[in-house]
């Protein structure tokens, strides 16, 4: 390699750019600003679809649900004492965290890297490649916290928020779809096309989405199938925003599972770091 080329490689990380926050929420004010004109299409996927899923899976599923159990000997007991549709709401909180987490981490990013390759533009500028990612990962976590924040709040007015902890439920969705986004958008930084991302969602996004004990208590699945549901980063999401809305989530569980998905994102940040910078200085 050239020095000149070991120089342009080493220039994402000269302390003497405009890099680190100041960088970073440049490309956050990017994002803000094309978001402000595409918005209206974002209502269906931050809205819609989950009132739509609270509403088919646990009001009209729930119902029947609820009596089978309720006609059983041992009740409602299966679920831990609750309604189905108090046990699916948190958890299909955790999971629209997950999804929205891995749709704004594959074509977004592509569209950066490939399509029109605006993160070239950015970096032809003093911001360097990590305030790329890092504003990136910023603007997603603004997009799950308005999306989480709009499902907790429906999921108060339906009265199946048990706890004051169900607060912390926002956070919890937003560190749950960082968890996903993270190594999705190295992963994604990659990619020549997008023929890669449908494989993930249909082996990845979809089993996890139902197998993770969104709709259903593990304990249902055989042995070895808990085992690997229970090593999921969804898994850990459900549990801990279902424990935070429900008001019972030991301190330790809560801390295993919030320390789980940390170290994902952690993993995600530290992935992407390196791949964003081959992708756009290869």
């Amino acid at each position: 390699m050239s020095a000149a080329r070991s120089a342009e490689l080493e220039v994402p990380f000269d302390s003497s750019r405009d890099g680190g926050t100041p960088g970073a929420l440049r490309v956050y004010g990017y994002m803000l600003l094309r978001y402000k004109r595409t918005w209206r299409g974002t209502l269906t996927t931050s809205f819609l679809y989950p009132l739509l899923y609270l509403l088919a899976m646990g009001l009209g599923l729930g119902h029947l649900v609820d009596q089978h159990l309720a006609a059983g000997s041992a009740g409602l007991a299966r679920l831990g004492g609750e309604t189905y549709v108090q046990f699916i709401a948190p958890g299909l909180l955790a999971a629209t965290g997950m999804q929205m987490g891995y749709n704004e981490a594959t074509y977004p990013v592509m569209h950066g890297v490939k399509w029109d390759r605006v993160y070239f533009a950015m970096i032809a500028t003093p911001i360097p490649v990590r305030s790329v990612q890092i504003g990136h990962l910023a603007w997603i976590a603004t997009r799950l916290a308005t999306a989480a924040a709009i499902f907790l709040a429906i999921i108060a007015a339906f009265g199946d928020v048990r706890s004051f902890w169900a607060i912390l439920a926002l956070p919890a969705a937003v560190l749950t779809g960082l968890a996903f986004s993270a190594p999705m958008s190295a992963f994604s930084a990659k990619q020549e096309n997008d023929n890669a991302f449908s494989l993930v969602y249909r082996m990845g996004v979809i089993p996890l989405f139902l197998f993770s004990g969104t709709f259903f208590p593990l304990s249902q699945l055989p042995t070895w199938l808990q085992d690997v549901a229970r090593a999921t980063p969804l898994y850990h999401g459900v549990a801990l925003c279902r424990g935070l809305v429900l008001g019972n989530l030991g301190l330790t569980d809560g801390l295993a599972h919030a320390g789980y998905l940390l170290a994902l994102l952690a993993f995600g940040v530290a992935w992407g770091r390196r791949t964003y910078t081959a992708r756009m200085f290869q």
